[in-house]
Order: structure tokens, then C-alpha cells, then sequence
């Protein structure tokens, strides 16, 4: 049995891929049109059965336990045809698509990209923004025709208005007709004889626009919105594209987004902390009164419900979060220092390195009497 591996030289393990790009490669150069040498048939015909075999899952699968199906009874059912040899010598770009007739020459313009830096506030409530963009807009003067005012598009004389030429090639199976775009009107089917002066027969110019962009709210960095057809006009005044506004969110000096929540860091006193107070917080909502009960520790975290940043399409906020920075006073007076040590005395506290030094001779003299054996 040949080895049919070795024949399109690929390893055992080749891809469908790898496998149609070496057969393709081969049967060029053995092709008995292309070249003379002597067995090159042969070596061609060994080439074509091995690409038949591996190119079909199923025979594949037999070949490798041991079962050339090209043998008589070995199975039947091609596993490559025509198409793949059509492909192999003129491309497949020859398909139907080039022989539909001329293509219109009008067509649909590109999207475009624009980024939009917002300020966290416009994120929290949504905006009106202006943008100005350079794009394409149809020509004013051909409206779009490409050709001078007063005069139209010609038949091309090349493929007749079809748009393609045809050609007779001679292969291995005889002669072929193959279709390809026309090059002297580019598959269009006419030609511009005048074009316009004002576009180069473009049927468009650049243009600078002023779009309006309603931005929701709930945008984070990284949201896209589409805008329908405000992108660039097409060749030939063809459909507009799309334009695609990209946001992105400046950082606050003061909050701090995660989410759809807010978040920031409220400093407070350590006697307002003990004794409680009430504290006004600018928001984006204007002042807002942020009680804070005696006893309130350090790192406690107060939610103000309703005043983070919009839900985007689904309505409603997210929450701000306070989180509540105690200050420890330093640089104290002797006064403010007297103050201290008599408040820590009312409420029979002692000092930490006091209570450090009694954990020690507690716990650390009793561990060691145990090992001790005491």
C-alpha cells in the first residue's frame, strides 16, 4: 500500500488545510500541461489518489488502520471533484459571484471610531454631547453620480456593460471558461468619462460634521454608542456608515466609581467620632446631611441609598458609600495631653504598652512554667 503521507509530503498528523495546500503546490508543478519530465504523470496520478484518500475523513480513517480505499472494493465516493481542481489551477475567485453581472458602484461607506472623555457627573445623570468629526459626505455638485454636471456614466466597450470578461483556458480537462472582473471598468460595467472635478469622480468629499450624541446614563469607560448612519457616505453617494462613540470616563478628585456605586472617604475628628455629629457632604446630588452616631468607628461605612451613578437602559442608581476616616490627633499640648490622660483614667484605661507587658507576664510566664515542668 502507497504511503499517501509520504506522496504530498506531510507528516501523519496534517491538518485538511496543510494537506489541500501541499496537494495544490504538487499538482502544479506535475500537471502534464506544466511539466515534461519524465513520470511526471505517473506522479501526478500517485498525487491526485493521495489527496482523494486524505482529503475525506472517512477514508482517511481507514487508510490509517491499514485499508487503502482506492483499491478495488476499498470504497467508493470521491473525496475531492472538480471544484477542487477548478480551484487549484484558477483560484476561487472564479466562482458565480464574478459572473452575476456588473457591480454596482455605488456602495455602503465605513464605520468610524470616535472617543468622548466625560466627566464622572455627566456619567451619574447622562448628557448631550457635540462631537466634530472629518468624514465623507455626498458631493454637492454630482449629487453623488461621479460624473461632471450635464454628462452620465458610458457602457464599457471592453465586456459590454457585463462587468466581466470571459476567457478559454486550456487544462487537463479540456477547455475551460473561466470569468474574471473587467479591468478596463473594474466590474462596474460602465466607465466615467467626465468625471467630476470637484470629487475626482469619488461621488463624495470630506467634509467636517457636528454630530449631537445623547450619552445615557450608566456609560463606563469602554461603552459604545451607536450612532446609525452618521458615519461616511460610500463611494458613489453610496448608504453611510455607522459611527461608533467610544467613552471614556475622567477620574474625580473626590469619588470614586466601582460599579454603578460611589465611593468616598469621609475625615472626621476622633471627639466627633466619639460624640457623634452630623456632617454636610457635597454630592452630585447637591449637600447631603451624613449622620454619624456617637461611637462611630474607623473604617465603619455609611450608604447613602440612591445617589451613585445611573443604571444603564434599566432606570434607577447605584449607592454612594462613605467610609468614614478617623483622624488621631498629634502634636498635643501639654493641656490637650492632660485632657487625654484624664479621659483615659475616667474610663479606666491603661496604656498599651501596659497592658502589652501584663499580656506578657500572664500568658508568656505561664507557658513557660509549663515547659519548664512548674
Amino acid at each position: 500500500m502507497s504511503d499517501y503521507y509520504q506522496i504530498l509530503g506531510v507528516s501523519r498528523d496534517a491538518s485538511s488545510d496543510q494537506i489541500k495546500k501541499a496537494y495544490r503546490k504538487l499538482a502544479r508543478e506535475l500537471h502534464p500541461d506544466v511539466s515534461s519530465g519524465d513520470g511526471a504523470e505517473d506522479r501526478f496520478k500517485d498525487v491526485s489518489r493521495a489527496y482523494e484518500v486524505l482529503s475525506n475523513p472517512e477514508k482517511r480513517r481507514a487508510y490509517d488502520l491499514g485499508h487503502d480505499p482506492t483499491a478495488p472494493g476499498g470504497g467508493a465516493g470521491g473525496g475531492f471533484g472538480f471544484q477542487d481542481i477548478f480551484e487549484t489551477f484558477f483560484g476561487a475567485a472564479q466562482g458565480a459571484s464574478a459572473q452575476r453581472g456588473p457591480i454596482p458602484r455605488a456602495r455602503r461607506g465605513q464605520d468610524a471610531l470616535v472617543r468622548l472623555d466625560l466627566e464622572l457627573s455627566e456619567a451619574v445623570f447622562g448628557a448631550r454631547r457635540e462631537l466634530q468629526v472629518d468624514t465623507a459626505v455626498v458631493c454637492t455638485t454630482c449629487q453623488g453620480s461621479c460624473c461632471r454636471p450635464g454628462t452620465s456614466p458610458r457602457t464599457c466597450d471592453v465586456c459590454n456593460g457585463r462587468g466581466v470578461v470571459q476567457r478559454v483556458a486550456r487544462s487537463f480537462l479540456g477547455q475551460v471558461m473561466t470569468s474574471s472582473p473587467c479591468p478596463a471598468c473594474h466590474g462596474f460595467g460602465t466607465v466615467i468619462p467626465d468625471p467630476c472635478p470637484d470629487c475626482s469622480g469619488e461621488g463624495r468629499v470630506r467634509s467636517r460634521r457636528t454630530l449631537a450624541v445623547e450619552v445615557p446614563a450608566g456609560v463606563d469607560t469602554g461603552t459604545r454608542i451607536k450612532m446609525t448612519g452618521q458615519g461616511e457616505v460610500g463611494p458613489a453617494g453610496g448608504p453611510a456608515g455607522d459611527v461608533y462613540v467610544e467613552i471614556r470616563e475622567r477620574p474625580h478628585d473626590v469619588f470614586v466609581r466601582r460599579g454603578d456605586d460611589l465611593h468616598c472617604t469621609l475625615e472626621v475628628p476622633m471627639t466627633a467620632a466619639a460624640l457623634g455629629t452630623v456632617v454636610d457632604l457635597d454630592t452630585f446630588d447637591g449637600p447631603q446631611e451624613v449622620d454619624l452616631r456617637p461611637g462611630t468607628q474607623p473604617g465603619q461605612v455609611l450608604t447613602l441609598k440612591n445617589l451613585g451613578v445611573g443604571h444603564l437602559h434599566v432606570g434607577g442608581r447605584g449607592d454612594l458609600l462613605v467610609h468614614v476616616d478617623v483622624q488621631v490627633p498629634t502634636g498635643l499640648d501639654d493641656e490637650q495631653e492632660e485632657l487625654l490622660r484624664r479621659l483615659a483614667e475616667l474610663r479606666g484605661e491603661e496604656r498599651a504598652e501596659s497592658r502589652l507587658s501584663a499580656l506578657q507576664g500572664g500568658v508568656f510566664s505561664k507557658l513557660r512554667d509549663k515547659l519548664a515542668g512548674r
